[in-house]
């Protein structure tokens, strides 16, 4: 039977705003999904700063379920054998930090301009974070969904947003 991968994105946007812990944390992804759409697609120091702040924003959040354990889900943090949340957290909070750093030095490191690129990266934080936060599992339809639905998403944005976004 195949899944219906609709669905499942749908689940992933909406789980966020079924639990009210989840919201506070999401918000301000969405704002800096469409902050990042409404600037220039040319890297540039603003654009790693605004992505420095999204990803350090994001893995913050998901740190807050390893060490707040006020979920009975939450998992314990082993070093013999990583989950992928953990993993994924910490790559996501060194690129925020790398980001952060370039932005505000106003220097990239050496094949590190794509830091400056990433003005779709929220997207894909806004499409995890539910994974991320513990609410839902990583599943490969799920990830698939992800991926599916990242090219028509992006149009909409780009194309919608077109007249808005500074020329």
């Amino acid at each position: 039977m195949t899944p219906s991968y609709a669905a499942i994105f749908a689940e992933l946007i909406e789980t966020p705003f079924r639990h009210i812990s989840l919201v506070w944390g999401i918000v301000p992804l969405y704002f800096a999904l469409l902050l990042n759409e409404l600037t220039s697609a040319k890297a540039n120091f603003r654009t790693a700063l605004q992505t420095g702040f999204s990803f350090l924003w994001a893995s913050a959040q998901w740190l807050y379920v390893y060490f707040h354990a006020r979920l009975p889900t939450a998992p314990p943090i082993q070093i013999q054998a990583v989950p992928i949340n953990l993993f994924v957290t910490f790559l996501v909070l060194v690129l925020g930090a790398l980001a952060l750093f370039c932005g505000l030095r106003k220097r990239f490191f050496k094949y590190g301009s794509f830091l400056g690129h990433t003005r779709f990266a929220n997207y894909f934080m806004i499409a995890i974070y539910p994974i991320q936060s513990h609410y839902l599992d990583w599943t490969w339809d799920r990830l698939f969904s992800i991926i599916l639905f990242a090219v028509p998403i992006w149009l909409v944005l780009h194309f919608g947003l077109m007249p808005l976004r500074k020329k």
